[in-house]
């Protein structure tokens, strides 16, 4: 599906979907769980995977309106019937890849052909490391994946500058072995809020973690049961940075964005970056409501060490800004759904925008720049997506974005919010 966009502003209210970081953390920690209920999930693509990879295991999963009921597997996963179709989710891949490793047989897990891209075999490594079976079938560290199991436990080695979803998936798997996982981190941690979002979940399910000189550490032995039963997912500061963005560079009067409660989520920084360009931003923590007007934006220097997903909204910050954004620390944001900052760089440039490419780093000129409209390709990735289409809200004439579609994975409304606040959209 290709989507038009023409020069539009924005007004109103509008809420922030939920959290798909926290969701889909909170679907797995249900299936290992005896029974829980997650309360306002992202309902997306990627989130069913999670889903749907639950049943698999042996747990059953009941949808309704607000909430996922599940009944889970406790701890001890069954042997899939089938092979593990992840569809296009990284995240699905790593974290159930970890609760391969506990069921009593080989599971097989694969995906799309961008997932089939992305690199896993560290946490095949780690597997292996605690006694596990793990292998790539194409030898490359990339899926489709084999792993046999069931692991007890013990001490791994593993890199933290690839991606921070292998602590993750090896912290969740490690609540409920025998002897508990030890993680020591061969290099520096990026997107180390992920990690710090997935202790936050682990303790709501009654799940102790350490984070020790060396990595982290979870205690074997422990079950995983929520407070009353229940979670509820926070909004995602993710997705609200391209609504918090419109707001920036396109805002009627102010424009609120609503559902946005302090969190662990690293992508809360976008609330500061936006106040370093110049944004008139004012955040109600305890009411969970941002509000934003248009501004004058001017260029600074943004460090997406910690917030990988914010590269695609602060490059289109970068072009309606005066001077130069300069996004650095970013070579990690390459290995995503596609890499990111060489098709950020490629996009905004057919829009007119003179932009600087390095391995880690992605230089927007804004000063030197002048939006207009063009056709311009999504890459069947949600992020580039909708950040060319807040693109769209202040180029000149039309901005066409091509497979609009795959928004489904993280905020499948998107286009139907833009409508509702104003924006002139076509598909």
């Amino acid at each position: 599906m290709d989507v038009t966009i023409s020069r539009s502003s924005v007004s109103g209210r509008v809420r922030a979907p939920p959290s798909k970081s926290y969701t889909h953390r909170a679907i797995l920690a249900s299936g290992y769980a005896d029974s829980a209920t997650v309360r306002r999930p992202l309902m997306s693509a990627d989130t069913r995977a999670t889903m749907r990879a639950v049943e698999q295991y042996g747990g059953a999963v009941d949808v309704t309106d607000e909430s996922v009921t599940i009944t889970g597997f406790d701890g001890r996963p069954a042997v899939p019937t089938d092979v593990i179709d992840c569809g296009n989710s990284g995240t699905t891949t790593r974290l159930i890849t970890a609760t391969a490793a506990l069921a009593d047989g080989m599971t097989v897990i694969t995906g799309d052909r961008s997932l089939r891209s992305r690199p896993q075999g560290p946490l095949l490594d780690a597997i292996d490391q605690l006694g596990g079976r793990a292998e790539s079938t194409r030898s490359n560290g990339q899926a489709p994946l084999v792993i046999r199991g069931p692991i007890n436990g013990d001490v791994v080695s593993i890199p933290g500058d690839v991606s921070s979803q292998y602590v993750t998936a090896l912290l969740m798997a490690g609540a409920v072995t025998a002897e508990g996982i030890t993680i020591d981190l061969e290099t520096e941690l990026k997107s180390a809020p992920y990690v710090t979002i997935t202790q936050e979940l682990l303790a709501a399910f009654g799940v102790d973690t350490d984070r020790t000189e060396t990595g982290f550490s979870v205690p074997g032995g422990q079950a995983y049961r929520p407070e009353d039963g229940e979670y509820t997912v926070p909004g995602d500061f993710s997705s609200a940075s391209y609504l918090l963005a419109a707001g920036a560079v396109a805002a009627d009067g102010s424009f609120v964005v609503e559902g946005l409660v302090p969190s662990a989520q690293g992508d809360v920084a976008i609330v500061e970056i936006l106040e370093r360009m110049g944004t008139d931003i004012n955040w109600d923590r305890t009411e969970g409501r941002i509000s934003v007007s248009r501004s004058a934006l001017s260029g600074v220097t943004v460090d997406v060490g910690d917030t990988p997903d914010l590269l695609p909204t602060v490059a289109v910050l970068g072009a309606a800004a005066t001077g130069e954004t300069q996004i650095v620390n970013c070579e990690h944001v390459r290995y995503k759904e596609t890499d990111r900052v060489a098709a950020m760089a490629s996009e905004l440039e057919k829009l007119g925008v003179r932009v600087t490419e390095e391995h880690d780093a992605l230089t927007i000129h804004g000063g030197d720049s002048t939006l207009r409209g063009a056709r311009v390709a999504g890459y069947d990735d949600h992020r580039i997506i909708m950040a060319l289409s807040i693109a769209g809200l202040f180029a000149e004439g039309e901005t066409t974005i091509e497979g609009a579609e795959h928004v489904d994975v993280s905020f499948p409304d998107f286009f139907d919010v833009l409508d509702g606040v104003g924006v002139d959209v076509r598909r």
